[in-house]
């Protein structure tokens, strides 16, 4: 099974003032495609982010959402806080996201979520920034979901599938 962090950024639930709802959902989600999901909440903080997705990569994840945090608010910095992390974007997924939201919330296309990779190698993590709403997070893992076993082949040197 793969071992997966989800990172839900959020002042607000980092601080008990709101209920976290989109990163229990993920976690949920994720069970649906072999991936053992586990939870943390941080603030709306580069420095926090950061050393969330670092430490879960440090604990084995080989897969790290983050929710929340993308879009254009002077606190949302997911994005910010990801780039330096990524050896290689994989922006045709995250491009995949926003689309699949489109068709319910036209607002989608406001996320400026990345997804990549930490290392092309074997030790690497796919990492994916998902928005911070439930439909945003069922969005993201339905469309990175059923690729997440093919990423993880790939950074250990798997072959392409045949035509």
């Amino acid at each position: 099974m793969t071992r997966a962090r989800v990172i839900t950024v959020s002042d607000r639930c980092s601080t008990g003032e709101a209920e976290d709802l989109s990163g229990p959902l993920a976690v949920r989600l994720l069970a649906d495609y072999g991936i053992d999901a586990t939870l943390v909440v941080v603030p709306d903080d580069i420095d926090a982010i950061r050393g969330a997705i670092r430490g879960a990569e440090a604990g084995g994840a080989r897969f790290i959402l983050t929710t929340g945090g993308t879009g254009v608010s002077p606190r949302d910095v997911t994005p910010e806080a990801t780039e330096p992390l990524l050896a290689t974007r994989i922006d045709g997924l995250a491009d995949a996201v926003r689309r699949r939201g489109e068709n319910s919330v036209a607002s989608a296309v406001l996320s400026r979520g990345l997804v990549g990779v930490t290392r092309r190698s074997s030790e690497g993590a796919l990492v994916v920034n998902a928005p911070g709403s439930r439909g945003g997070v069922a969005d993201a893992v339905a469309v990175v979901g059923p690729l997440i076993s093919h990423v993880l082949d790939q950074l250990g040197g798997g072959d392409h599938p045949r035509a």
